[in-house]
């Protein structure tokens, strides 16, 4: 990219318009005075407008050397040449005639006829006695570059350069030239009438050069579409800050860049680099900057105006050393075998000129073929298609000698080849082993149509490629094999599905973060207590390591077990606090914990130093709920951690989220909760995984691991009907117990289940009574024809029943009896010990309850 060698003052006061109105509160403009607007409760984030298409092209001609750019097409006649357009500094002192004589004797009329251009210098240029600039005999240089496309000539691009200089550059006169190519193509549709700023700034445009201004002393940076477009930035998300566009570079370039941006105050003058940026689609852009810096009256830099294009030095060219340059530069970004096969491809066979790439890696004995091009099965022999990759390389011999000798083969037009390479290169056929650390790692073939001669560059060039894609893609195989690895450790790690919910449903999403191993700390589980409970659990491990996804795989499994053991959400979250302080590890994780009765309709809340949970309303309205919270896990072993009690109601959804999807170094926390939040209120609730895939949105490269669990509460269909009795120790309990199961019955229009549901009461809590001490309870409840029969106790050990039965044996028959009296039985773990239970089918009976409310019995209640 070249830069004139300017007047700095003229420069300074031609583009002190584009800055002046630039405001110092943190927020930039392109050229447009009024505030950005805003949403309503939203942070000052606007992005701001684009610049106007007629300063973005006076840049980059003033860039190029030019004050003044016009058009001249022929009239209808065909005798003159009329001004069609302009484009330059709307205070410069230069003019153009409207009119010029095609057989006069002006700079433009000779480049028309002739057909070549015109670069005169201020000397020159005195020569013509017409079609000069006004005021007359200014010193400045000029060019006549002839408008023709197909044979037809079309008009004459005149350029008036800038004072004081004798001319133009070869890299000026090489863009100029391009320049008028590209006028060149646009005028057909707009000969003879051509609209105001519809030529030179479309074929600006389609040269794609963008042009900035920068403060460096605000950081705030004025610039057009195009240059936001060649970094990868929406002019919506462009918030107008250097910072921005600087995120966009590759990190080895960063030093340079600054360098260039932020100048010292002996740099004054043209600088010049090439950097490179990553785009949205993973693409690597090479960009090339020119730029001078424009200084106070005290030497301080006071702004940095420049031009960004896209750089043909490392693109590919006919240049060899250009393309390997292109070429190892951008197998150094590709991470993935695919990236790999796509390059092999883009630096081949166009350059080539070659009909098919072929691309497969060495394994053993065997091609495993990664890269077909192209890729219709019709274009290849029937083995690729049928056997590859399972063709062992025994089955093609020309390759197999290639890859032993480890050496180009270069086949000729004609050559027989085995049924396995026939038709691949009937022109020609090019046999590339790959080299990778004294080894082979795989082949690359490429083949012609057409005969093909195969020169010396081209021999050279095809030696550097394959050494380079050999070492390129062993390194890509151990990254792919490496992200496999990382993959399958996550998901051993977390829940494989999440379980059926009564009254309600959950989804989650779990995105690792796409740098470094893609293995992290974040987790979430969803764990079902009983019939009518469930625990929501999301975390996230300090760090993104293995040694962050190994405490996390401990603290899940911790989690989960003091859940599943009954004990409540406090005990729980206190217990995995306690286990991860002895760990003596210096990681600690953040949790937030909720309990969820499905069939009452609320949640108990424990949060350890993690987010609060979102919630959205039937109504749409969200909100953050209010948990009072505790410290993260792991930091202190006495830490409390209270609970906090919410009420649902069926059509709430409940957001458990990590710090990787709300923040980020340019998303402040609270500005993403609010994002969260308002996605969360613009989803659809009747399909919980689009509405959780909508909270995602596109996240690009993430800095974080993106952790998410919803519920969506439905409430119970089917509510229960509950009674319960606290058992006294006394010598007829278990009569009082049989007594207070019998009335229940009755109230609930059961007694067909009575004899057997007094039998098992009956059992149970002589078993209670006489095996532990401390309270015991029974709960009786009634649900879809069914009767459940549980008895607590404050013992954690499980009623156990007789190994061997005879007839001399007194214990254990209790529990035969009650396993043969219920449909279903067994034990479980609550607070403080654990609770037997059974369920016994009503004969003939319907569930009662249907969609009406819960009838509970208060316990101890004659």
């Amino acid at each position: 990219m070249w830069v004139p060698d300017l007047n700095l003052s003229t420069l300074s006061a031609w583009t002190g318009r584009w800055v002046a109105d630039m405001p110092h509160d943190g927020r930039a403009r392109t050229g447009v005075s009024e505030p950005w607007a805003s949403d309503v409760g939203a942070a000052d984030t606007g992005a701001p407008a684009p610049v106007p298409d007629r300063a973005a092209s006076d840049r980059a001609l003033i860039f190029a050397g030019a004050a003044l750019a016009a058009v001249y097409v022929p009239d209808a006649g065909r005798d003159a040449l009329l001004l069609a357009e302009t484009a330059g500094y709307a205070s410069s002192p230069h003019t153009l005639p409207q009119r010029l004589s095609l057989s006069g004797g002006s700079p433009a009329a000779h480049a028309f006829r002739t057909g070549r251009p015109l670069w005169l210098s201020p000397a020159e240029l005195a020569s013509y006695g017409e079609g000069g600039p006004t005021p007359p005999h200014a010193e400045v240089p000029l060019a006549a570059l002839p408008l023709a496309t197909e044979g037809r000539r079309l008009g004459c691009l005149v350029v008036v350069g800038i004072e004081a200089h004798d001319g133009f550059e070869a890299q000026q006169r090489h863009f100029l030239e391009r320049y008028a190519d590209a006028v060149a193509g646009l005028l057909p549709a707009g000969a003879g009438h051509p609209a105001p700023s519809a030529l030179l700034g479309a074929a600006l445009r389609g040269l794609r050069v963008g042009s900035f201004v920068l403060v460096p002393d605000s950081g705030l940076v004025e610039t057009d579409e195009t240059l936001l477009e060649l970094v990868g930035i929406t002019p919506d998300d462009f918030d107008g800050k250097a910072d921005s566009l600087l995120a966009h570079a590759l990190p080895e370039d960063m030093h340079a860049l600054m360098a260039v941006l932020e100048p010292s105050n002996q740099v004054v003058g043209p600088r010049e680099l090439e950097f490179r940026v990553r785009c949205p689609t993973g693409e690597m852009r090479w960009l090339s900057l020119g730029c001078r810096v424009l200084a106070r009256t005290d030497d301080r830099p006071q702004r940095v105006l420049g031009v960004v294009t896209e750089t043909s030095v490392l693109r590919r060219s006919p240049d060899d050393v250009s393309r390997i340059q292109w070429l190892t530069a951008a197998l150094d970004e590709a991470a993935t075998v695919r990236d790999v096969s796509r390059l092999v491809v883009t630096a081949l066979r166009e350059p080539l000129g070659a009909d098919r790439v072929a691309l497969a890696e060495l394994q053993g004995d065997r091609l495993m073929v990664t890269l077909l091009d192209p890729p219709q099965p019709s274009a290849w022999p029937e083995m690729w298609g049928s056997a590859w990759p399972e063709a062992p390389v025994s089955a093609l011999p020309t390759l197999q000698l290639a890859l032993r000798d480890g050496r180009m083969d270069l086949w000729p037009a004609g050559t027989a080849f085995e049924p396995g390479l026939a038709g691949i290169g009937t022109g020609g056929l090019a046999i590339l082993p790959l080299p990778a650390k004294g080894r082979t790692a795989g082949v690359c073939l490429v083949g012609w149509d057409q005969p093909h001669e195969f020169v010396p560059e081209e021999r050279s060039l095809l030696t550097a490629t394959a050494v380079l894609v050999g070492q390129a893609l062993t390194r890509a195989h151990a990254h792919d094999a490496e992200e496999e690895l990382a993959t399958m450790l996550q998901r051993s790690l977390l829940p494989r599905r999440l379980p059926e919910l009564p009254g309600g449903t959950a989804v989650a999403r779990y995105l690792p973060a796409r740098r470094g191993l893609q293995v992290g700390g974040d987790w979430y589980d969803v764990i079902a207590l009983s019939e009518d409970r469930v625990a929501l659990v999301i975390g996230d491990v300090q760090g993104h390591s293995a040694a962050a996804a190994t405490i996390m795989g401990q603290m899940r499994t911790a989690v989960r077990a003091y859940a599943v053991e009954g004990h409540p959400p406090d005990v729980v979250i206190s217990h995995a606090n306690r286990l991860l302080v002895g760990m003596e590890t210096d990681l600690f994780a953040t949790c937030c914990y909720a309990e969820v009765d499905m069939d009452e309709g609320t949640i108990l809340f424990v949060r350890a130093g993690h987010l609060s949970p979102l919630v959205r309303h039937p109504d749409g309205t969200t909100e953050e709920v209010q948990v009072e919270g505790g410290p993260p896990l792991g930091i202190l072993a006495e830490a409390e951690f209270p609970m906090t009690a919410v009420a649902l109601t069926p059509g709430t959804v409940l957001a458990l989220v990590t710090d990787g999807l709300v923040e980020a170094s340019d998303l402040p926390l609270d500005e993403g909760m609010y994002q969260t939040r308002t996605a969360l209120a613009a989803a659809e609730p009747a399909d919980p995984g689009h509405m959780a895939d909508a909270l995602i949105g596109d996240l690009g490269r993430r800095e974080d691991d993106v952790a998410l669990l919803l519920l969506r509460y439905d409430g119970m269909r089917t509510r229960p009907i509950k009674a319960g009795w606290a058992v006294w120790r006394l010598p007829d309990a278990v009569m009082h117990a049989r007594r207070f199961t019998a009335r229940t019955l009755r109230r609930w229009q059961v007694q067909e289940a009575a004899d057997a549901v007094l039998l098992v009461v009956s059992e149970l809590v002589t078993n209670a009574l006489v095996h532990t001490q401390g309270p015991v309870r029974i709960d009786l409840m009634l649900r879809a024809g069914r009767v459940r029969v549980c008895v607590s106790d404050s013992s954690p050990r499980a009623p156990a029943k007789p190994v061997i039965v005879d007839w001399e044996s007194t214990g254990g028959r209790g529990l035969m009896l009650v396993e043969a009296m219920s449909e279903s039985f067994g034990s479980m773990p609550v607070a403080g010990g654990k609770q037997v239970w059974s369920e016994i089918v009503v004969p003939g009976h319907e569930s009662a309850t249907g969609d009406a409310e819960p009838r509970t019995e208060p316990w101890g209640l004659l």
